[in-house]
């Protein structure tokens, strides 16, 4: 067992060591297969909610949750997997901000919650982006959907097809608005997952989540996400709502964070099944301050950092750069960065070929006993197969190793 010295924040102090044993690698499934949850003493506010959960971006950790995997129907929540497709489809080139749309008879006449246009005009797509985003339109909804794919159904199974793509285990798409259907529905787990992917996957998009109204047709309609009225450093999501479904909202925040020197540090949150529009604003609000106020996150490893120079065999060179392919986040009670144990296991005897990215070992993050994070290590460069005679004393060494 090697102890190695640890560049950390100076605010963290955390013992390091490296220990060399067999090991089996992580199977390179999504993180997100099982969200990685805090195990704090610190108790979540008691929500009039159905379900809910609380996530930090950073690290990717839960900070509290109830139900997270049970169904429940989606209501509009429904039109932020209708906004991913749509945003996919700008970067590919398949639609453009400016093009027109034409709006057809199944578009004119939707149910629910309108932008009210006109098929006897051409709106823009950003015109109907934000009349889907901002107004929550059925109608913009599905101008959107049958200009990337022709129809609602075949954009509901493009809507399927990433749901799987980003792991969303437990939910499944009939249409693009959020119309009652018993075979349409989600789970708080699977909406933070597409919230957090839209975020991360379409920053630049991201941004109509925040506008608080939008006029179209001499019709100005506010956003109905109250937050962003309530408390200035949140920036979006969603809000739903059906008689089934109750009222629902997917918020996130950005505000500084302590511990990472001022930088900023986002929180989403999920709150499905409140009884009003002002019990969702309210509960979101008290989901979202608990996790600022009783935790907080940090930075523990750079990308690209090296962590490990392991000794690795049958190599063209003796030994390894080891690291992380992701800056590598921690979130905590506030109280609890100090004394951490940090141990890496890898694979032995290390073997070449190992390519850069190439997973090689898990580091273990202990506190007090407690596991809080296990996190795959990687390969920081590539290290290919010696020639004959190298490989031939390598052997050698590990028959008497």
């Amino acid at each position: 067992m090697i102890f190695l010295p640890l560049s950390l924040n100076h605010k963290t102090q955390m013992n390091f060591r490296i220990l060399l044993s067999a090991f089996a690698l992580f199977s390179s499934t999504t993180a997100f297969t099982q969200l990685p949850t805090i195990q704090a003493d610190i108790p979540p506010p008691t929500l009039s909610a159905r379900a809910y959960v609380l996530y930090d971006a950073s690290s990717g950790q839960v900070l509290a949750s109830q139900a997270l995997n049970d169904r429940f129907e989606p209501a509009s929540l429904t039109k932020i997997m209708t906004a991913y497709l749509v945003f996919d489809a700008l970067r590919t080139k398949k639609l453009t901000l400016a093009q027109t749309v034409t709006v057809s008879e199944r578009a004119w006449k939707a149910e629910g919650s309108r932008m009210f246009i006109d098929p006897k005009q051409s709106p823009t797509v950003e015109m109907l982006i934000r009349g889907m985003i901002v107004q929550s339109g059925n109608d913009a909804s599905i101008a959107l959907a049958e200009a990337v794919a022709g129809s609602e159904d075949v954009f509901a199974q493009l809507m399927n097809k990433t749901a799987q793509k980003l792991d969303m285990k437990n939910s499944n798409f009939v249409n693009v608005t959020g119309l009652p259907n018993p075979q349409h529905y989600s789970t708080a787990q699977d909406l933070l997952l597409l919230a957090n992917a839209i975020i991360r996957d379409f920053p630049t998009e991201f941004a109509y989540y925040k506008e608080r109204e939008f006029t179209h047709n001499k019709i100005t309609q506010p956003n109905r996400n109250r937050l962003l009225v309530i408390d200035p450093t949140v920036d979006g999501l969603k809000t739903g709502h059906t008689e089934a479904a109750g009222y629902c909202l997917v918020a996130t925040a950005k505000r500084a964070s302590a511990a990472n020197n001022g930088g900023e540090r986002r929180l989403i949150s999920v709150v499905l099944g409140t009884n009003s529009d002002v019990a969702r604003t309210q509960e979101s609000q008290k989901l979202l301050n608990y996790g600022y106020q009783m935790f907080d996150s940090q930075r523990m490893y750079t990308k690209g950092q090296a962590i490990a120079t392991p000794e690795i065999f049958k190599g063209t060179q003796n030994t390894i750069k080891l690291g992380f392919d992701r800056d590598i986040w921690l979130t905590l009670p506030k109280d609890k960065f100090t004394g951490i144990t940090a141990t890496l296991a890898t694979t032995q005897p290390l073997l070449a070929p190992l390519q850069v990215g190439q997973k090689a070992g898990i580091m273990k993050l202990v506190r007090d006993g407690k596991t809080l994070a296990e996190i795959p290590v990687v390969a920081l460069e590539d290290v290919k197969v010696a020639g004959i005679l190298g490989r031939g004393w390598d052997a050698i060494r590990l028959i008497f190793k």
